[in-house]
């Protein structure tokens, strides 16, 4: 028998919303919305990259990690990490979602590196074609021609990219002290346990608050809405975003980080349905390899899994090829979301005036 006392009384569960007030009109959220989502008829889907965030590869090396620290914490020979004291403010588990950047001085060196990679690829291709053509129309040899190109133009244009990719890898690498830092703290949580939205204020009547505090706005999950915004892009292109708006009051999410912003909207349709399910207590955690480890920690995922008889180690023993079909199945089936033909089932609690 499922054990609901875990869960705090104000958590969501689709059978159990309550009837709410009539919504107010938002039109600070209408002014650039594209379309509110429908609440409810979720599929068992997720945005890709939410799937692809830990590969059974990544679960088994977490596995062993973890395995050879609780040996060495039994043989007194643990050697703590440095860094391992730094709270990053991010948590994604059977209790809550919560969601933080790093600090702007972490992305500097994630961008060199990442960054100057890519562009000297980018780089190295866009110069073949003028190379050949430029050697075929000289007189002098194929060496001279080379040392003088290289000499002349490709010292630097592709020499900065690289050296940028250099220096951003030796710091990632080898100085973490230089890039790895806590960020401020959390942007936004999701709370499976007590069915609340949070978003982590930073501001007091514009300011940053000076004296280290940070606000917290909360309320109930079935309080929000969610809606896709669509933005240009710097060519034009429609860019779409996920939001999650509360029906009453200035509260507001932007998974654009989380999801990054894309011409499709089916990515942000089935992020919607994640999120659904994911604080949806009357159901089992969303099946992702991030949560199998915390599975058995959650009464209503436990006792589906035992009535099941889920393997529970499902995901960490999945094979690369087999994770891969899955991740293809998963782009096809986001593909194929019905979000927009599905009725609101919310509307059943609430009056729409917008």
């Amino acid at each position: 028998m499922t054990d609901q006392s875990w869960y705090a009384q104000t958590a969501y569960g689709w059978n159990e919303v309550p009837q709410q007030e009539c919504s107010t009109e938002r039109p600070w959220i209408m002014r650039f919305a594209r379309a509110r989502l429908p609440w409810g008829n979720t599929d068992d889907v997720t945005a890709a990259n939410l799937l692809e965030k830990f590969s059974p590869k990544e679960l088994r090396l977490h596995e062993g990690f973890k395995k050879e620290r609780e040996e060495q914490i039994a043989t007194n020979t643990f050697d703590p990490n440095p860094y391992g004291h730094i709270d990053f403010h991010i948590r994604d588990d059977n209790e809550r979602f919560r969601y933080a950047l790093l600090p702007a001085s972490s992305h500097f060196w994630m961008y060199m590196s990442g960054g100057g990679r890519f562009l000297f690829f980018l780089f190295l291709i866009a110069s073949i074609l003028p190379y050949f053509s430029e050697i075929s129309n000289e007189t002098k040899s194929v060496w001279d021609s080379t040392k003088s190109i290289f000499i002349e133009f490709f010292s630097w244009f592709l020499g900065i990219p690289l050296l940028c990719w250099a220096i951003g890898s030796i710091v990632i690498k080898h100085f973490p002290n230089l890039w790895l830092k806590p960020s401020r703290g959390p942007i936004w949580e999701l709370n499976r346990r007590t069915g609340l939205v949070t978003v982590f204020d930073y501001k007091n009547n514009g300011e940053y608050k000076k004296n280290g505090t940070i606000g917290e706005l909360t309320a109930a999950f079935y309080e929000f809405d969610a809606y896709i915004a669509t933005s240009p892009d710097s060519q034009g292109m429609p860019m779409n975003v996920l939001y999650l708006a509360h029906r009453y009051r200035n509260i507001m999410i932007n998974f654009g980080a989380l999801l990054c912003p894309g011409p499709e909207v089916q990515p942000a349709c089935a992020l919607w349905d994640f999120i659904q399910n994911y604080m949806d207590v009357s159901r089992p955690l969303p099946d992702l390899p991030q949560y199998e480890e915390y599975r058995h920690l959650d009464p209503t995922t436990a006792e589906y899994d035992r009535r099941t008889g889920r393997n529970p180690r499902f995901w960490i023993d999945m094979d690369d090829a087999t994770f891969k079909q899955v991740v293809r199945e998963m782009h096809q089936r986001v593909a194929n979301i019905d979000t927009f033909q599905r009725p609101n089932l919310m509307a059943a609690y609430v009056t729409y005036v917008d």
